[in-house]
């Protein structure tokens, strides 16, 4: 059971980050702005069908990568969006830490 204690324990560290409360803020404010909501929403599913073709090792859709591009470009100029984008990936780098943590402390029965 103590690996469960540590597991749920590390849930509610994570839960009173900062980067979860920033994340987690921005995420409330968003839904708050259907336009921006509606900016981002298209943004990411054009980024989701972009790395999906990439994990099949399918060639990309140069169109696609293109209004990618452009589109980030755009909403890099909002300021609101910007710093949604910052904390998300503050939050996501946190995340990828602590599983970088996790699968290192047992590599040893993984290869």
């Amino acid at each position: 059971m103590y690996v469960y204690d540590e597991a749920n324990n590390l849930a509610k560290s994570i839960q009173s980050s900062k980067e979860y409360l920033e994340y987690k803020s921005a995420k409330e404010e968003l839904k708050s702005s259907p336009e921006m909501k509606a900016k981002i929403d298209e943004f990411e599913k054009i980024r989701y069908d972009v790395q999906i073709l990439s994990f099949k090792g399918e060639t990309q859709d140069e169109e696609k990568m293109k209004k990618l591009q452009e589109m980030y470009d755009i909403l890099m100029k909002e300021p609101k969006i910007k710093e949604y984008f910052d904390i998300e990936v503050r939050f996501n780098i946190m995340l990828a830490d602590v599983n970088k943590i996790i699968s290192e402390s047992v590599k040893d029965i993984l290869q």
